[in-house]
């Protein structure tokens, strides 16, 4: 069922007792290409599902023959027009808030306090990677190809790809990736740790996915948003800080209703149920 209708994007939840829901790009006859819009009504579906009692674990895909294009050309075009003055200056400053916005739009991901797993098909191009990047979780498909292509374009990369690419693939990896805009395989990305998994297609990756999505929605809601959330905290931290933070959360969330229900299941060896958060 459809929760909420968007232009760009749409949610769907695959019955109405999973707790796992999926976001979809929805532009496939523009190879779901980033248009605009995209950045204001994307951040909006996450902080929706976010605040969803009812969602557990969020699966990231795609409509159409490809997960994503990249930006729109035609937006970035006018994106570019919108900006230009006599007024280098305020031009400059315009532009930079624009970039913020659509910067913000990639990082809620992270934001969301719910696991997020990208699920590829096809092509995942420029800011496709940008945003496959900022996930928690990423598989594809054998036909899946990748490509960090902003340079071809005249383009630092600026959404998140050059930030977040190298505490996934290495920086060497990413360095290479990001100046040849070289095109990739879904079995490299593999290889480089991009992914996780490689499926031999799409009903594959659906099914396969849905049974992990579903596996990570059925523990204790409290202990997967504290791993999210301890996990990115800690690529900013030493491992002294790191490890403060961690005890900080668990001094909050440890002693909690799910570490019960969790303890009396396996006595009784039975699976223990959690509240929504």
């Amino acid at each position: 069922m459809e929760t909420q209708t968007y232009t760009t994007i749409k949610i769907t939840q695959q019955n109405p007792n999973s707790p796992v829901f999926t976001l979809s790009l929805k532009r496939p006859h523009h190879s779901n290409a980033l248009s605009l819009q995209f950045f204001t009504e994307f951040p909006n579906a996450i902080s929706s599902l976010d605040q969803n009692p009812n969602v557990s674990v969020i699966l990231l895909s795609a409509t159409g023959n490809h997960f994503c294009s990249g930006i729109d050309l035609t937006s970035l075009s006018s994106l570019t027009a919108d900006v230009q003055s006599s007024d280098r200056g305020r031009s400059g400053e315009k532009l930079l808030r624009q970039i913020k916005h659509m910067q913000d739009a990639i990082t809620s991901i992270e934001k969301c306090r719910k696991p997020v797993i990208a699920c590829v098909h096809g092509a995942c191009i420029g800011g496709g990677v940008d945003i496959v990047s900022a996930c928690d979780v990423r598989y594809c498909t054998e036909d899946a190809f990748f490509s960090v292509k902003e340079v071809d374009l005249a383009i630092t990369a600026d959404l998140g790809s050059l930030q977040r690419l190298p505490g996934i693939v290495g920086f060497g990896n990413a360095m290479e990736l990001a100046l040849t805009a070289r095109r990739f395989s879904g079995l490299e990305a593999k290889e480089l740790g991009l992914v996780s998994k490689v499926f031999g297609c799409r009903e594959e990756m659906e099914e396969g996915v849905t049974v992990i999505a579903e596996g990570i929605a059925a523990k204790s809601p409290l202990a997967v948003i504290g791993t999210k959330r301890v996990m990115l905290k800690s690529r900013d931290l030493t491992l002294d800080q790191g490890l403060d933070h961690v005890a900080t959360w668990n001094s909050a969330t440890l002693l909690s209703t799910d570490l019960e229900a969790v303890m009396k299941a396996q006595l009784r060896k039975t699976k223990p149920s959690f509240s929504k958060l």
